[in-house]
């Protein structure tokens, strides 16, 4: 799942990689070149942070150039993608890793690097005056991971951007307290957790969290 996210979006953005990606994103403070660069960020704190466990590691600053030719950003955001899967892939399913949302299994960061990969394309297509929609499959197990308590909605994709704050749905307005679930769904409490403590989440946490 999280290397066709990262695919299907490095394709969608490099079919505009001409344009001017130092366009301000609406509504965001981010260009679309930061928003691309920020992906690639945190999908390489996920892998050192599912690799490091559950105590926080800050030991380093890190950051990709987002003056970085648009190409080698797509390039960059599919590489950290790769390198967190490889990690995924050799974490023992019982083990957990930092998030500032609670100790994270290797599922939960996978999925919550995906909402990252799909949520960012759409935003960073949008400051190009263009349109996302990545296949139904992505944007429903990613919706169903992380967001347990969306309402039901035949569009997974609008729905997940309604869950990511992004727009309204139907007979619910857009979330402002919202976050996701990253420990196993076995662990939820059948409660909405932006409602339960308040947390704001309206850009990225610590370190592209």
């Amino acid at each position: 799942m999280l290397s066709a996210a990262a695919e299907t979006c490095q394709a969608a953005l490099d079919t505009y990689a001409q344009h001017d990606w130092d366009r301000p994103i609406p509504d965001m403070t981010w260009s679309v070149a930061q928003t691309v660069a920020h992906v690639s960020d945190t999908l390489l704190w996920y892998a050192t942070d599912l690799a490091g466990g559950t105590r926080e590691l800050s030991t380093m600053d890190l950051t990709v150039r987002p003056d970085t030719p648009p190409t080698d950003l797509t390039r960059t955001l599919n590489t950290f993608a790769d390198v967190l899967a490889r990690v995924i892939d050799t974490t023992p399913t019982d083990a957990r890793g930092f998030h500032p949302y609670g100790p994270a299994d290797a599922s939960g960061f996978a999925a919550m690097a995906c909402d990252e990969i799909l949520v960012h394309t759409h935003d960073a297509l949008r400051g190009l005056d263009q349109e996302f929609t990545p296949p139904t499959d992505l944007a429903h197990a990613t919706l169903e991971r992380l967001f347990p308590w969306a309402p039901e909605h035949p569009d997974p994709w609008q729905t997940l951007l309604w869950a990511n704050g992004r727009r309204n749905l139907p007979g619910h307005p857009r979330p402002t307290n919202w976050r996701r679930h990253c420990a196993p769904l076995a662990e939820w409490d059948g409660t909405h957790p932006g409602n339960r403590d308040g947390t704001v989440k309206s850009s990225a946490p610590p370190h592209a969290h």
